[in-house]
């Protein structure tokens, strides 16, 4: 799970990822930020485990272009390879338009996979006349429509078909990504700022990254507690962006429980039992037998693993069992 943090010089995007990375850990350019799970507490309660794990998502902060109106060739190229954007808009300077900002991102991601589709289609049609044995009838009409699409200066992430078509996932199209637009507001504009609507695959949110950053630079969680109280904040809005981020990627959290850890794990929504064992080791999945699955409000109604086989609700699944957010599972498996 790899988001690259991208926007224009100035925008506060680095003052945000210094936010997320936390002290001492920004200089790379690269964090690995833990996903709050409050589930884990409950089940670290119950157990008492040796270690507590948390799911993480890697956040990379892109170099930021000398001016604000392109995130520059070398920024596109390197961010194809990422499952997600969080974009930072500068919206607390008033001297810029933050609007704008977000159109000349949407735009460049649009060109920059007109140009891929452009190439390809060249090279279809060469193969359809030369080398028919390599021409791919369906897959230059998938990337006719994709260029349809795009035309109309709509990204490939409003066409869930077209986003999610197998025999385009190779081309890692820029505007099919989720992307977060994090709009870095000024101290005072906290709570009373408008934002867009969301759309499929882009989310919105209200973000003061010098005060987060300030936030994050505190140990003490006595001194933080009365820091946000000063403010009025209830919550980080690291926090949200972390889960604006797990929500965009589409995931869900399972979660694996006994003496020795407490653990969640990130999966795509809609995955089986068998393809979450596979996320924890690629043997448990080979050999996977079956699953014994607690849902998160039977464990609650019990908090006990011995009292819910009693009960009846810790069930025995298969390898086709569609995983549920919350789910305890334990697998049973021969290799």
């Amino acid at each position: 799970m790899k988001t690259a943090i991208i926007g224009f010089a100035g925008s506060g995007k680095t003052e945000l990822f210094k936010a997320l990375a936390g002290p001492g850990s920004a200089a790379s350019g690269r964090a690995m930020v833990k996903v709050p799970e409050p589930r884990l507490e409950p089940l670290t309660e119950v157990f008492k485990p040796k270690k507590i794990t948390k799911t993480e998502i890697e956040y990379q902060d892109m170099p930021g272009s000398g001016g604000n109106k392109s995130l520059g060739n070398k920024v596109l190229s390197e961010i194809r390879g990422c499952d997600c954007f969080l974009a930072v808009l500068d919206a607390y300077s008033g001297g810029v338009d933050p609007t704008e900002q977000l159109s000349a991102i949407e735009a460049e991601l649009i060109v920059s996979d007109m140009a891929v589709i452009e190439k390809k289609l060249e090279r279809l049609s060469q193969d359809k006349q030369k080398a028919k044995h390599l021409y791919d009838a369906k897959e230059e009409d998938l990337l006719k429509k994709a260029m349809d699409t795009l035309e109309q200066e709509k990204p490939l992430r409003l066409d869930k078909d077209l986003s999610s078509e197998p025999a385009l996932k190779g081309f890692a199209f820029l505007s099919a990504k989720p992307v977060l637009y994090a709009w870095n507001i000024s101290e005072s504009k906290m709570g009373n700022f408008t934002l867009p609507k969301n759309q499929t695959g882009m989310s919105h949110i209200s973000v003061s990254a010098m005060l987060e950053r300030e936030m994050a630079e505190l140990d003490d969680p006595e001194e933080l507690e009365m820091f946000m109280q000063d403010l009025g904040v209830e919550e980080s809005a690291l926090d949200r962006v972390i889960g604006e981020t797990y929500n965009l990627l589409n995931l869900i959290t399972f979660l694996t429980a006994g003496e020795k850890e407490v653990r969640s794990w990130a999966i795509i929504n809609g995955c089986t039992a068998a393809e979450a064992a596979g996320t924890i080791h690629s043997d448990i999945q080979k050999g996977f037998i079956r699953a014994e699955v607690l849902g998160w409000d039977d464990f609650l109604a019990t908090m006990d693993m011995k009292k819910a086989k009693e009960k009846g609700v810790l069930r025995l699944e298969g390898k086709e069992y569609i995983v549920k957010d919350g789910d305890i599972i334990t697998f049973r498996f021969n290799v």
